[in-house]
């Protein structure tokens, strides 16, 4: 068992654009493209964005991907956001924090692990920082943790004999499952989790500026913010705007410059 204090992003999967085929529609439609990115997710975005009035060859008034996104933004026109994705696997975060993002159905995606089938005897442990900080406070979470723990180990096992006992005709999968399904009920929300979470741009900012703002969950917060860094490096011309700041109890933020897309 192992207390763990910070979430794990892995980009697993990101946007990329097929430029054999949008040479092809350029050539049918006797025109041209020029731009400057090389980040899939920025092209497809201007592309979308440029479709929309046909601004191409004579007509392709910005030069750059990020002049033409900037003022996309600046104007609040993220519908054309939502064609870049990306596919993340998320660990290290508790069933609270999941509890809470999985609420953003619009534009994601989510394959959590599931209790029912994965053995949580040597499951993990998120510890919110306010009781890490506290040696008394600590001690006493930490106790219910293991108690929680031993629970789930015990259940496991008595049921694990009941459930061969009563369906010995089921398979040894299924016969773990039964057992697993009804032992996690003890397990608190503090045990840690792992998610493939997938997300166009226009979603991811919105969590990221939703979740990382002053009122959110702390260890949700953690994680946008580090979304937020992530998401910058991956394309900044979409995600630039959003800065992280310094919050009033001195933990990190997010905020958004354009808060309309």
């Amino acid at each position: 068992m192992r207390i763990i204090n910070e979430p794990e992003i892995y980009v697993v999967g990101r946007q990329t654009l097929d430029n054999a085929e949008v040479q092809r529609f350029l050539a049918d439609h006797e025109t041209s493209w020029q731009t400057d990115s090389e980040r899939g997710s920025e092209l497809i975005v201007e592309l979308a964005g440029r479709v929309c009035y046909m601004s191409l060859g004579d007509k392709q008034f910005r030069k750059t991907n990020a002049d033409y996104i900037g003022n996309l933004v600046g104007q609040g026109h993220g519908s054309v956001l939502e064609h870049a994705v990306w596919d993340l696997l998320i660990t290290g975060v508790s069933r609270s924090l999941t509890h809470e993002l999985v609420r953003h159905r619009s534009g994601t995606g989510f394959s959590q692990l599931s209790q029912r089938y994965v053995d949580e005897s040597t499951a993990d442990f998120i510890e919110p920082p306010v009781i890490a900080a506290d040696p008394e406070l600590h001690a006493v979470w930490l106790r219910s943790i293991e108690a929680s723990h031993a629970a789930y180990n015990e259940l496991v096992e008595g049921l694990a004999r009941r459930v061969q006992e009563q369906h010995p005709d089921l398979s040894r999968t299924q016969r773990r499952k039964l057992a697993r399904e009804a032992a996690r009920s003890v397990l608190p929300n503090a045990t840690e989790t792992k998610l493939l979470f997938s997300a166009n741009a226009r979603a991811l900012r919105w969590i990221i500026t939703l979740r990382g703002g002053e009122g959110a969950e702390p260890e949700i917060r953690r994680l946008a913010v580090k979304l937020c860094r992530l998401m910058r490096d991956e394309a900044p011309n979409l995600f630039g705007d959003l800065e992280i700041v310094r919050l009033n109890d001195g933990s990190e933020g997010v905020q958004a410059g354009h808060t309309k897309v």
